[in-house]
């Protein structure tokens, strides 16, 4: 299926790995061009670079980052079609999952909303300006099923992730007559490097319950999270739903959730 994406311009942030890397990776494949943002590139964003492709090194915890980012598509590239708003997870320093809701700090909740929510807010406020003389575009918020599934061990993750939500919804009301969608996805575990790394959450609870990382990966969360599916997604299987509400394809789709979770959220 064509996408229609030939020469649109695309901003995804935290795109060095996992998620946002192969959002990267298939926006290229449908011919649009892209702008990268992340700290750093990593290997595997660099093998990607080419006439359709830049990196923009930056850190989202810096309020002037967003902005940076979306003048270097506009510079780059003329103009901002779509916005992959993928960046987030645990800020830098900070290592989920938690045990409590009392071993996050008044400023770990900040951190947390920094780089989940506001980082997000920003580059928002910085692309619509653009996407709006250009006709229109697609905004495209990266969530969690913790937005939806609440944990106590990830309490202000999913507390920022439920605020993006709201944000989308939002949005897509006072834009999408404007010519502006804005949509959700909602992954649930996905095998990612924050899971998978050496040291990551795999190599973490595999310690504190007695077996290894394959044994986490392919059995306990899949067991303990009620996996419909028994597995992980992949971070491809995230990039194939945000690049069709990407599309124009989606052209009617706006304001919604799509959660792509391995059949983690149970409730109507």
């Amino acid at each position: 299926m064509d996408m229609r994406l030939t020469g649109r311009v695309a901003v995804v942030t935290g795109a060095s790995k996992g998620i946002g890397l192969a959002v990267t990776r298939a926006l290229l494949a449908e011919g649009a061009k892209v702008v990268a943002a992340s700290r750093t590139a990593g290997p595997e964003l660099t093998a990607l670079t080419g006439p359709d492709l830049v990196h923009e090194a930056v850190d989202l915890m810096d309020p002037e980052a967003p902005a940076r980012t979306v003048a270097r598509a506009v510079r780059e590239f003329g103009g901002l079609d779509i916005l992959v708003n993928n960046a987030g997870g645990p800020p830098p320093g900070v290592d989920l999952p938690r045990d409590s809701f009392f071993d996050a700090s008044d400023e770990d909740w900040r951190a947390m909303f920094e780089f989940n929510l506001f980082s997000a807010v920003r580059t928002v406020r910085a692309a619509i300006p653009h996407m709006l003389s250009g006709g229109g575009g697609s905004i495209v918020n990266v969530s969690s099923a913790n937005a939806r599934q609440p944990s106590q061990i990830n309490v202000d993750y999913g507390a920022a992730k439920a605020a993006m939500n709201n944000l989308t919804k939002a949005l897509s009301e006072e834009f999408g007559p404007q010519g502006i969608r804005v949509n959700t996805v909602s992954p649930g575990p996905v095998l990612t490097p924050w899971w998978t790394d050496p040291g990551g959450v795999a190599d973490r609870l595999a310690g504190r319950v007695g077996t290894d990382r394959t044994g986490v990966l392919d059995k306990l969360v899949p067991e303990t999270m009620r996996l419909t599916t028994g597995r992980l997604a992949d971070p491809e299987e995230i990039a194939d739903v945000v690049v069709l509400l990407a599309s124009p394809r989606s052209a009617s789709t706006t304001g919604a959730e799509f959660t792509v979770d391995s059949g983690f959220v149970k409730a109507v």
